[in-house]
């Protein structure tokens, strides 16, 4: 397979063939962000895409997952996605489902007519990052989107029948915000109502403009204790249909799972045992592993 350059997939594409069909992120001004530095946005040739899925079928006997990377694939011409997922199809028959990276902007830009065809041809999950619903802090980490715009491309996306999957930064407020972020995320989370809820937890990463602000005394870090209460202020106030969540990705001071509305009063609970000392959080090495 040829990549270029630093391969990112959400953790539930552990077991995927990763195909990468975009090369960085088209947005990749987040302050929070270090993912895509070394890149130039771009899109690959249609053709050379075909290569790759012809090679992970000579090289995997069977392939149940593709993945098809890097920062938001979504960005790609609804017809050369068709094309790609038909050639999937057609050489991996076998395979139950295609997931992507999407930006809101980039699901915005598709009629649900596109989505809906795109849903037919396989594609069966979007990975979408909320980090926050506050709008302050949404323009503080240069996310370039609003939450309106967020909450809008996520119902346009579950109207087509594709599953969403949102991922939340807890912390991405500090110290000034945390309240804000925790309600405003909740409200936002409620109203697209996600079939999938991840929440990592900041990490500040050498180089980016957060670390910047940190170093210039402009932004505060929660510390694990805080974390957790604005975690529990979040899941207190969501009010979801049929939802799994996650708390559990390498980032996080302190593992939650479960499945909201369901388990609400058990996550809760766990969350009030981290707070009165019950269990350890995860020590910040451990955090960048």
């Amino acid at each position: 397979m040829r990549y270029d350059g630093s391969i990112y997939r959400p953790p539930s594409e552990a077991q995927s063939l990763i195909i990468q069909a975009t090369i960085g992120c088209s947005h990749n001004k987040c302050t929070f962000c270090s993912m895509y530095k070394d890149k130039k946005f771009r899109i690959r040739d249609v053709e050379e895409i075909f290569a790759d899925i012809e090679e992970g079928k000579r090289s995997y006997r069977r392939v149940s997952r593709v993945f098809l990377a890097d920062g938001n694939a979504l960005a790609m011409k609804a017809d050369d996605l068709k094309r790609i997922l038909l050639k999937i199809h057609e050489l991996m028959p076998e395979c139950e489902r295609v997931g992507i990276y999407s930006s809101p902007g980039d699901i915005l830009r598709k009629s649900v007519d596109e989505l809906r065809e795109l849903r037919e041809l396989g594609l069966g999950i979007v990975y979408m990052g909320l980090e926050s619903g506050c709008d302050e802090i949404l323009r503080s980490i240069r996310k370039g989107v609003t939450s309106r715009e967020m909450v809008e491309a996520g119902k346009k996306l579950i109207g087509s029948g594709i599953k969403l999957s949102i991922t939340l930064i807890s912390g991405i407020g500090g110290k000034a915000l945390w309240k804000e972020h925790a309600l405003a995320s909740a409200r936002v989370i409620n109203e697209i109502d996600p079939h999938y809820l991840g929440l990592l937890t900041l990490l500040v990463e050498p180089g980016t403009e957060m670390e910047q602000q940190i170093a210039k005394g402009g932004f505060e870090l929660l510390d694990p204790g805080e974390v957790m209460e604005e975690t529990r202020l979040l899941i207190e106030n969501l009010n979801l249909h049929n939802c799994v969540f996650r708390s559990n990705h390498a980032s996080n001071y302190f593992a939650l799972a479960g499945a909201l509305p369901q388990d609400k009063h058990r996550l809760l609970q766990e969350i009030e045992k981290a707070m009165n000392n019950e269990y350890d959080y995860k020590d910040e090495y451990f955090r960048r592993l």
